[in-house]
């Protein structure tokens, strides 16, 4: 039906910047929300930073990059984006960006397993000291 293609992702130093891109293989794509995940390896997929417009538009973020990393779209390119400011070498991983595209009461928006049923196939993010 629909695919989800990051990219964006490559190697930088801490204290950069980098802008991950989230775009969808068709122009039209209805999606009540957007997360972003990250994962390295031996470790669980842990949550980033979401977009929902269920109610509006609201946006979360994980403690650890709160103020730094900013979620974003451009609904004319069909496209979420994920702005990493200040990067450091822990947020090397590999970056996913998924879509809630069924029709749901409930929206837990760090909560991969149960909330996001359509997943890209993820970014390099390297950040190196």
């Amino acid at each position: 039906q629909v695919q989800l293609v990051e990219s964006g992702g490559g190697l930088v130093q801490a204290g950069d910047s980098l802008t991950l891109s989230c775009a969808a293989s068709r122009r039209t794509f209805s999606r009540s929300a957007e997360g972003w995940f990250r994962q390295t390896p031996g470790k669980e997929r842990d949550f980033v930073a979401a977009i929902s417009w269920r109610r509006g538009r609201d946006s979360y973020y994980a403690e650890s990059v709160q103020g730094r990393f900013t979620v974003s779209e451009d609904n004319a390119k069909n496209t979420v984006y994920l702005r990493m400011n200040s990067l450091k070498p822990e947020n090397t991983a590999v970056y996913y960006c998924a879509a809630v595209t069924g029709e749901s009461d409930r929206y837990y928006p760090r909560s991969g397993r149960t909330s996001y049923d359509l997943w890209g196939q993820g970014t390099q993010v390297t950040v190196s000291s």
